[in-house]
């Protein structure tokens, strides 16, 4: 495993104690994250009543809990996050609650993004540092397989499309992308990341 990986694998949360470290700041008035404002903890503090919300009623499919459950590998999925970022409210719950079905095929780890800007550096999105980032490492072999995010294919062509026809990221495509999420209700996130950790298992990854 790559010393970066590794390092940033050690200081790693699991999803209770991310959730949990969220919490905890918000009560102090603060956000995670190297830039501290009133914005972002107003994300924050939305961001805790959406994942409140999804860690109750996220479902996940029957035919995605049986592929996890088959998985012929054990493997960890070590996310790039922060607790202001909308798209990672609305992932790391799905993601938690697939790793809980795997039947600890899959072990969730989150990472905060600038703590690690060394691992976030070699993950980037066309140039930026978009999170989430969902890294895909072999627990038996030791390497990273492949990596998925910030976003699932339809949220992405939404905001590249809105982005396109208006030239700026506005409040208006923000709350359009959370109604997105909404109307998905995780299935997107389900059939992407099975669908590479599937490539993975026959070697088309």
């Amino acid at each position: 495993m790559k010393s970066i990986v590794a390092k940033a694998l050690f200081h790693s949360y699991s999803y209770v104690e991310y959730r949990k470290l969220v919490t905890d700041l918000l009560s102090e008035g603060k956000s995670t994250g190297d830039e501290q404002s009133e914005s972002l903890r107003h994300y924050t503090s939305l961001n805790e009543a959406r994942m409140n919300r999804l860690d109750k009623t996220i479902k996940i499919s029957e035919d995605v809990i049986s592929k996890l459950q088959n998985l012929d590998k054990h493997y960890i999925w070590m996310v790039i996050s922060e607790g202001w970022c909308g798209d990672a409210a609305q992932i790391l719950p799905v993601l938690n609650k697939m790793a809980l079905a795997s039947e600890k095929r899959i072990d969730l780890r989150i990472v905060l993004r600038d703590q690690n800007e060394e691992l976030m550096g070699q993950y980037l999105t066309n140039g930026g540092k978009a999170i989430p980032k969902v890294i895909v490492i072999c627990k038996e072999a030791g390497i990273v397989r492949t990596h998925w995010g910030p976003r699932p294919k339809g949220a992405t062509e939404l905001m590249a499309n809105y982005k396109r026809d208006f030239g700026v990221i506005d409040e208006k495509i923000k709350t359009d992308l959370q109604l997105w999420y909404l109307a998905d209700k995780g299935i997107s996130v389900q059939e992407e990341l099975l669908n590479i950790m599937e490539n993975i298992r026959y070697n088309r990854l």
